[in-house]
């Protein structure tokens, strides 16, 4: 029954039914009076259905044609977004982008470039992958992702490129009622490795072997930020945690800051870069995104 509709058809079906006439819809289409209604009776000829009430001085959509017409829009934007998406291709635009972002980086900021993302890119979908440590190398390295918004690692993939974006402030803390919330200025290294300490680990194979800032003889091992968040605040442990996922706990007083011997008073930064493989840069979506990102706060 729908073979042989054009998408001149469905066109002009809209916009007579949102211009309240065939006259009105010629002028906006830049078409003929006669032409609109020819496309009309020429759709509902083909789909068997009156879209329009021609009884009154003005067509009004049937009660069909208001069912249909929710239709036709949707058929009309599909098209238009193919086309847009073609359009793009054909300029060197990614289809679509992956991107996997460490747990590390503030979510705001993403957030944030995500919605500038979508008015600038309406055509490119833009799928988001969530990591810790390695795992946030692990989806380029496979080709899932091209894109990896990552912490550094002290060993960085071969063939891999990276850009610097930004440091993301850490913050050693522990609950209120957690007995190294007592200790005034600085805990000795001794004392804080009597405590244990709450660490993500990596889900891949890529820091295998390898510590960061594990400085206690007893760790329990979490590969979720949010649940080693909730661990912290119900006191099972001390731990570090990004400062812009931890302020409000810290100015509510939920969570206190540790200052811990050896390590800066001004906290800790950890550096944050986009990678990718050299062989495979990013295309126009992906740029955009680095260069977005590269003027994000650094604290959000």
């Amino acid at each position: 029954m729908l073979d042989g509709v054009s998408l001149d058809q469905m066109r002009a079906f809209i916009a007579a039914a949102d211009e309240g006439s065939f006259s009105a819809a010629a002028r906006k289409l830049h078409r003929a009076q006669s032409a609109i209604s020819e496309l009309v009776a020429g759709l509902e000829e083909r789909i068997g259905v009156s879209l329009f009430d021609r009884t009154g001085r003005t067509p009004k959509l049937t009660a069909e044609g208001v069912i249909l017409l929710a239709d036709a829009r949707a058929i009309a934007a599909d098209v238009d977004t193919m086309k847009a998406r073609a359009r793009g291709m054909s300029a060197g635009l990614e289809p679509e982008l992956s991107v996997v972002v460490d747990v590390m980086f503030p979510i705001a900021a993403i957030t944030q470039a995500a919605k500038e993302f979508r008015l600038t890119f309406p055509a490119t979908p833009l799928r988001l992958y969530v990591e810790a440590l390695g795992a946030a190398y692990q989806p380029v390295l496979d080709g899932i992702a091209s894109l990896g918004i990552v912490g550094s690692l002290p060993l960085k993939p071969a063939n891999f490129k990276d850009e610097k974006l930004l440091s993301v402030a850490m913050v050693m803390v522990a609950a209120k009622d957690h007995p190294l919330a007592a200790h005034k200025g600085l805990i000795a290294k001794s004392e804080i490795a009597r405590h244990v300490q709450l660490v993500l680990t990596d889900r891949s194979t890529l820091s295998r072997g390898r510590e960061f800032g594990v400085l206690s003889a007893s760790t329990w091992r979490l590969a979720d930020l949010f649940a080693k968040h909730e661990f912290l605040l119900s006191g099972l442990g001390w731990g570090g945690m990004p400062l812009h996922a931890v302020k409000a706990d810290l100015a509510s007083g939920r969570l206190v800051a540790l200052s811990i011997e050896d390590m800066p008073q001004e906290g800790l930064q950890l550096p944050m870069s986009a990678v990718y493989p050299a062989a495979a840069p990013p295309g126009p979506a992906g740029r955009w995104l680095i260069e977005r990102i590269k003027h994000c706060p650094s604290q959000v």
